[in-house]
Order: C-alpha cells, then structure tokens, then sequence
C-alpha cells in the first residue's frame, strides 16, 4: 500500500527553523515530483515547494524563496523541506503529496490536482 508520512511539525517563534519530513512507505521516490502544500485556516490551500526526484529539479512558492529547501535522501524514501527565517504567515497545517512521472499524466507542482498520493498533514505554527 502507497502511503506518504508527514512529520516534523510543531511550534517556532520567528526567526526560527522547523525541517519537515514526507516518508514513503511501500515505494521509493524514484521519478517522483513531491510537493508540499499547506493550508492556513480561511484560506485556501498553497502549493509551497516541489522536488522532481528524477533530475532533482526544485520550484519555490515566491513567498518562500530564499528561506525554505525542498531535498530528498540518497534511498529516495524520504522528502525533507527545511523551513528557516519562520514567519507568523507561515503557520499552517503542512502536507505532502507525490505523483510518479511514469503515471503518464501531466504534472503541475502547484496544482492539487495532479497528485494522487497525499499524506496526512503536520501542523506548523510560528509565533511572533
């Protein structure tokens, strides 16, 4: 069974540094495009950063540029995003979502819709 784990939230003060964690169970990231969205109460949820495992390229929210990196593991299992320089703005419940590029479908990192897997959320809260 595909499942997605997300970990790693919690609360920061700003200025502050939060890593995430999305681990695949029952596959590998191996031509994946992982995406990190999130979802802040009243609004509507954000596409945050996206990984493509299969060449390593890399999208950024402009809203996160600068201060968050999207990584992956050698083993490919495991999607990281480090969060630094926290902001109250981004506190929100955190999910990852993948889609293997070899579904055959089109993929557009900041789309909910074109991912099928999802994991369960983490929630992120950063204090001012």
């Amino acid at each position: 069974e595909v499942q997605l784990q997300a970990s790693g939230g919690g609360l920061a003060q700003a200025g502050g540094s939060l890593r995430l964690s999305c681990a695949a169970s029952g596959f590998t990231f191996s031509d994946h495009a992982i995406t990190w969205f999130r979802q802040a109460p009243g609004r509507e949820r954000e596409a945050v950063a996206c990984i493509n495992t299969g060449d390593g390229s890399t999208h950024y929210a402009d809203s996160v540029k600068g201060r968050f990196t999207i990584s992956s593991d050698s083993p490919r299992t495991t999607v990281y995003l480090q969060m630094n320089s926290l902001k109250p703005e981004d506190t929100a419940v955190y999910y990852c979502a993948s889609e293997s590029w070899r579904s055959g479908g089109s993929i557009y990192w900041d789309s909910a819709d074109s991912f099928g897997s999802w994991g369960q959320g983490t929630q992120v809260t950063v204090s001012s």
